[in-house]
């Protein structure tokens, strides 16, 4: 937009120097036309006297002469100059003339009265701008004036050559290079220290660095305030996690220590209570299940809480996968024995991945609980572990009823739960807080993962874990 409107104002400019530079070469040769009248054509180079008075400011003026005699052919004369030219030289310049067809416009000058523009380049490649043709008849006679000018020297416009050769647009143009070199490394170096601080992000995460990593990495100066933000920030993240883990350690054990002490002071009531007294013995039976239930819940919001603070500030370590599926499936290993629940285990070997100590531990415990909790008595549960070039796949397909289609979507939602009144994984002896499923997707999340839930073909529920293979993005 700007090389344009500039490009416009050139071209005004171009068309007011033009004519100008007409008028003043009109202005010359009516001066000249009273010594015209008494000037002897014969005389060669007699004028030179007269033209340089009108050529002082650079201008280059030639004053040709036609005899009435030579009309017809067309000869003209050359009988003044300025700057003057050596005798040896005028020969030359009449040839040049002719080459370019000046002549040729000279004898049409005569002829019609009328100036021209002609623009040409010179032997030695300089352009110059033909600006005038003007006829001066005097005494019958036909004299033309030539007034020419250098137009890479003339009121620094860009008159006989493209505007964009001009020396302004050159420098700007250079100016806008530079500028954009220095905006294009400056973007070089602003990528470099995003992908820096990502690493760096990377690296905190993954438990590899300390504290002021930020700070230590940084090598551009303008971002110092941003990496001592970004280090305090950590800073205060570890706080809140050191924090979380010591409230869930001080909540747990300020509950346990009330519920072992009506546990410990049931034990002589129960002894007590006559075993032909029903009711009585009813109401232990409640008060040992709400116990339960309450100690479940305590856990279960400590383990939340744990959870929630290795999310925060863990370290990421290499860990084995089908090592971790192994001690999940010791860990159910009774309820599956007392419920003859099959569990057969497909795994890959080297299904390493990056993981916070306990977070996968916890992911697994809560998906094979879940498809214990479903699966009816007698049937069988698969574990595949499929480990790729990128990323490592955990599916769990359990027999179990599966989940109503219209809700799957919201399995892995907190507190959503499918699970009926009676049934498979009632019986107390694994308790659900609704939490499971939707810990296991933060946790696979917080790792850089993904986790999906199906309805297999033929009645169950799949659940399909993904996780980057050992640690990568």
């Amino acid at each position: 937009m700007l090389y344009g409107q500039f490009e416009s104002a050139d071209r005004q400019m171009r068309a007011l120097v033009t004519r100008a530079v007409q008028d003043r070469s009109a202005l010359i040769a009516a001066a000249l036309t009273p010594i015209l009248k008494d000037a002897d054509p014969s005389a060669p180079m007699a004028l030179n006297t007269e033209l340089a008075k009108y050529g002082s400011d650079g201008t280059v003026l030639k004053l040709m002469y036609q005899p009435p005699a030579d009309r017809a052919t067309g000869r003209f004369y050359l009988v003044g100059s300025t700057p003057p030219l050596q005798p040896d030289a005028v020969s030359a310049e009449l040839e040049e003339l002719r080459q370019r067809g000046i002549l040729q416009r000279l004898s049409e000058a005569c002829r019609w009265d009328a100036s021209n523009e002609i623009r040409y380049t010179q032997s030695d490649g300089r352009v110059e701008l033909l600006t005038s043709i003007i006829p001066i008849f005097a005494r019958g006679n036909c004299w033309v004036l030539t007034s020419t000018h250098v137009t890479s020297e003339f009121l620094n416009t860009s008159i006989g050559r493209p505007y964009w050769e001009t020396r302004e647009i050159r420098v700007a143009a250079g100016i806008y290079l530079v500028v954009a070199i220095l905006a294009l490394l400056i973007a070089v170096s602003i990528r470099l220290s995003l992908a820096r601080f990502r690493n760096v992000a990377n690296d905190i995460s993954q438990g590899r660095i300390g504290d002021s990593a930020f700070t230590r990495r940084n090598v551009v100066p303008e971002l110092s305030s941003v990496a001592r933000a970004f280090d305090k920030l950590v800073h205060e993240l570890r706080r809140v996690s050191r924090q979380i883990r010591q409230s869930a350690e001080d909540n747990a054990h300020s509950f346990k220590t009330p519920l072992a002490a009506v546990q410990s002071a049931l034990r002589p009531v129960r002894r007590a209570v006559p075993e032909d007294d029903l009711r009585a013995r009813r109401a232990l039976e409640i008060v040992d299940s709400s116990l339960a239930r309450l100690l479940a819940l305590v856990n279960a919001a400590q383990h939340y809480d744990t959870s929630a603070a290795d999310m925060i500030d863990a370290p990421r370590v290499p860990t084995d996968l089908s090592l971790l599926v192994g001690d999940a499936a010791r860990h159910f290993r009774e309820i599956l024995a007392a419920r003859d629940i099959r569990l057969t285990r497909r795994l890959d070997e080297r299904a390493v991945v990056r993981a916070g100590e306990g977070m996968l531990e916890t992911v697994l415990q809560s998906v094979l609980e879940n498809a214990i909790s479903f699966a009816p008595n007698g049937s069988s549960i698969v574990v595949t572990l499929t480990a790729n070039p990128e990323t490592v796949e955990l599916q769990i397909d359990d027999e179990g009823p599966g989940v109503e289609p219209a809700r799957i979507d919201h399995i892995f939602e907190r507190y959503f739960s499918s699970r009926p009144e009676e049934g498979p994984g009632s019986d107390g002896k694994i308790e659900h807080s609704g939490l499971g499923l939707w810990i296991v997707r933060r946790n696979v999340e917080a790792l850089g993962g993904q986790v999906s839930a199906n309805n297999r073909i033929g009645g169950g529920l799949s659940v399909v874990i993904v996780l980057p293979r050992n640690g990568h993005e």
